[in-house]
């Protein structure tokens, strides 16, 4: 890695060619479009950058750049930036985890020594706040929007500035839970919104701080502005106590200790010190500012950033939709890109870039050889049960003094009925809105104030409360779970707060390209009759139709040790994990529950094409795909072991080669198996250039037809080499640790199961990877999925040879732009 890294810094730009270029602009565009052109109020932070700094600050602009910009960089442009910032003097190396000091350091000075500093001196760069000389309303109608956003922002301070950490303590107390002011405000009194939120973003040169909030439907912005002004003048009379600063204080330091528990987390705050403050060791330091911020400063900084303060206010409407917009709002300059089919710039990728080697003392295409492959350290685990049916599984580990935990309950989405579409999600979320002794804002001060997270939630097969607390104070958050799972307050309040949120969050799915893609695709895979082709949160017919009844009578059947696991993982013993559970045996009666099991349609005998109309769409999604495994199936892991090459293996793998190296059709692609208890689908997914979607659907269907055929030795060797020494790193977080209990609580694995799938990876052979391929991810087997404008593709797509597409919605109204 040391060798990758320093070819990179030293050694890398003569290999930029024109051709190169070319194909890049079209994957960094590609990038741009999915990230940004083709999502709901993705141009909202181009629109607040510039205005909020001058034209010559370079948070004027995006990181991504404009369409333009990309388009007219030229290869001396590149070569230009690179020399000067891509150099020893601008940069800081990094190395942590299991190391041997003496040896990496000389490996450093061999590859790194003799890289030339800049020509130019790199002067540490002069902070300089966003300038806001008169506050400033602009709006735009947003393609994707379905319901108004107001976006308020005013400049602060630099990353690390000692006023950062009372910023951060601000934008959570006026905006987090239940007794934030701006909740209390917006929330609970007005009900124009079913959330809040206030971010400080501090970067190297400046800082923002913004109040976001997505309205309900048809909900003007001037009212949304009214209530925020409202709870900020509540705050400007009661101010923060010093209850509330220490639960918040308590919260931050959990999430201090939690981003040092990995070896990217050290390494990237030791980068992040040096580089911006030049004192790697300015960890200490850092807590301490944390833990050191005071009620009088929380004050301080809001009269010194906001109070009276010009801002910039963005207000971003659902399309022909400004009366929501604020008064006097200027409409934002955003350039919509258009996309024409066979405008693109052309190259060839497989033009060999032709160039002169930058000078060094030793060959450096020489690749130093690899070290030994780590054998496999498995987490010990242990396992436990209680008399009421509860079993345990879980990890000690003493690095940081954390403990996380989950308590699953089998069921899920599963145990829902057809009509009452919804209700898993929406009683998963009510138990987080207080207990029998404790309102919403006294449950959330409880677990803050322990510098603890608790969260109920749900998905198709499971309902799981999740905790993360400091080591020390495990009992009482583990007495705060077990009031939550076992005193649910059943807030009709609380509720019908939650069904509005869970309509708009449906209403806000129908125009994001993604959340439609997963929804039709998931249909056509499991079958209208099957529960899991069913959206989450149910649809907003179904929503409407739930009473809090339907979420008592769902608790009441369903909420049972008998089919509940509880999975641990962090500094505390197994004695100890028993030993407090002693209360939730006695208290939580086992019931019996039978959860359903619906069965996944066969594999397609042919290929059928599905497209899904959203005018405008700058990119297309595709979900291409057909029922395959279960994690349990004897194939499953041998079959995601032969899909590494195809397209589980990011650069490696043939879909990301072709369809992003090689064609700069998308910014990426991926293919893999979802299998749980229940059989899952193989999906190939991908957002590509809307007029390349037809190309790109050849592209993927020709690479399907020659893998099993063209899987080469090479190819096997890579696949063995990462999926055996990527292992190493496979439990080295506390979530990853949670995993692998998840997987052997689920589905009944051994504690060492991957030494069994390394088995599986080391005796795979070319001929059952061929065998594999054939039989599970055949292109004339599959379901082929298109969500984008049909206007310039739906004719296309015809193309593909596969017959005549099959509309899912009606054809939608051309929107001009």
């Amino acid at each position: 890695m040391i060798w990758a890294e320093a070819d990179k810094l030293g050694y890398f730009i003569n290999t930029v060619t024109d051709p190169v270029l070319a194909k890049e602009k079209q994957v960094v565009k590609n990038e741009k479009r999915q990230s940004i052109d083709n999502r709901p109020y993705g141009h909202n932070q181009y629109v607040i950058g510039k205005n909020l700094y001058p034209k010559d600050h370079p948070y004027n602009w995006q990181v991504i750049g404009s369409l333009e910009d990309l388009q007219n960089a030229t290869l001396q442009d590149v070569k230009d930036f690179y020399k000067k910032w891509y150099v020893p003097n601008n940069a800081t190396l990094v190395l942590s985890g299991d190391i041997d000091i003496a040896q990496a350091t000389k490996w450093v000075h061999k590859y790194f020594d003799e890289i030339p500093k800049g020509k130019e001196e790199i002067p540490a760069l002069v902070k300089r706040p966003g300038v806001v000389k008169e506050t400033k309303f602009l709006y735009y109608e947003d393609n994707f929007a379905r319901v108004p956003q107001l976006t308020m922002v005013w400049p602060t301070v630099a990353q690390y500035n000692p006023d950062s950490y009372a910023l951060d303590v601000l934008s959570q107390y006026l905006t987090d839970g239940k007794s934030a002011p701006l909740n209390q405000v917006l929330v609970d009194d007005l009900k124009l919104t079913s959330r809040t939120g206030m971010y400080s973003r501090n970067s190297e040169l400046a800082g923002e701080i913004q109040i976001s909030i997505r309205a309900f439907n048809d909900v003007k912005l001037d009212d949304v502005k009214a209530g925020v002004e409202k709870g900020l003048a509540k705050f400007e009379t009661e101010g923060i106590s010093e209850k509330d600063l220490n639960r918040i204080k308590a919260g931050q330091e959990t999430d201090f200790y939690a981003s040092l528990s990995s070896v990217l987390g050290k390494g990237t705050n030791l980068a992040s010190y040096n580089t911006y403050l030049g004192n790697p060791g300015f960890v200490t330091e850092d807590i301490k500012r944390t833990l050191s911020v005071t009620t009088e400063d929380v004050m301080r900084v809001y009269n010194t950033y906001i109070k009276n303060k010009n801002y910039i206010a963005t207000s971003f409407v659902p399309k022909n939709s400004t009366e929501l917009a604020l008064t006097n709002s200027l409409l934002a300059n955003v350039v919509e890109e258009k996309i024409v089919t066979g405008a693109e710039e052309k190259f060839d990728p497989k033009i060999a870039a032709t160039y002169e080697k930058t000078p060094s003392s030793f060959d450096r295409t020489i690749e130093p050889p690899y070290g030994a492959t780590p054998s496999l350290a498995v987490p010990k685990v242990y396992e436990s049960s209680l008399k009421n049916g509860l079993k345990i599984f879980g990890i000690e580990n003493d690095e940081v003094p954390l403990v996380r935990f989950n308590i699953t309950i089998d069921g899920g989405q599963l145990l829902e009925s057809m009509d009452k579409l919804g209700v898993a999600n929406l009683t998963a979320n009510l138990l987080n809105k207080g207990t029998k002794n404790k309102t919403v804002k006294e449950l959330e001060e409880a677990i803050q104030e322990l510098g603890a997270s608790i969260y109920v939630s749900s998905d198709v097969e499971n309902i799981t409360l999740s905790g993360t607390t400091l080591a020390k104070n495990y009992d009482k958050t583990l007495a705060l779970a077990e009031e939550i799972l076992l005193e649910p307050r059943f807030d009709k309040n609380e509720f019908d707060l939650l069904k509005k949120a869970t309509i708009a969050n449906l209403r806000q799915q129908e125009a994001s390209p993604n959340s439609v893609a997963r929804n039709a695709y998931n249909a056509l895979i499991y079958g209208k009759d099957n529960i899991r082709s069913k959206n989450i949160l149910g649809t907003t017919t179904s929503v409407e139709k739930i009473t809090i009844n339907d979420l008592k009578e769902y608790y009441n059947n369903f909420i049972s040790p008998s089919v509940a696991k509880m999975l641990v993982v962090g500094d505390i013993s197994k004695e100890k994990v028993i030993a407090s559970l002693g209360t939730l045996n006695t208290n939580w009666k086992a019931k019996e529950v039978s959860i359903p099991v619906y069965k996944t349609p066969e594999t397609p005998t042919k290929p059928t094409v599905y497209f899904y109309d959203i005018p405008n769409a700058k990119q297309s999604v595709l979900q291409f795909g057909a029922p395959a495994l279960a994690a349990t199936d004897k194939d499953f892991y041998a079959a995601s072991v032969m899909n590494y090459i195809l397209g589980g293996g990011g650069f490696a793998s043939r879909l990301t080669q072709e369809l992003r190296e090689g064609k700069g059709y998308t910014y990426g692609i991926r293919s893999g198996f979802s299998g749980t208890k229940a059989k899952g689908a193989f999906t190939i997914s991908s957002g590509v250039r809307s007029n390349v979607t037809l190309e790109s659907a050849q592209a993927v269907k020709k690479i399907l037809e020659e893998y099993p055929t063209t899987f080469s030795d090479k190819d096997l060797e890579t696949t063995k080499s990462f999926l055996i020494k990527s292992n190493a790193r496979a439990f080295e977080t506390s979530r990853a640790k949670l995993n692998m209990l998840s997987n052997i609580s689920d589905y009944g694995w051994s504690a060492d199961y991957v030494k069994d799938q390394e088995n599986t990876v080391n005796n795979m052979t070319k001929e059952q990877i061929t065998a594999l391929a054939n039989k599970y991810v055949n292109p004339n087997k599959m379901i082929w999925l298109v969500v984008g404008d049909a206007e310039t593709q739906l004719e296309r797509i015809k193309e593909l040879g596969y017959g005549k597409p099959i509309l899912l919605n009606k054809r939608q109204e051309k929107i001009k732009n």
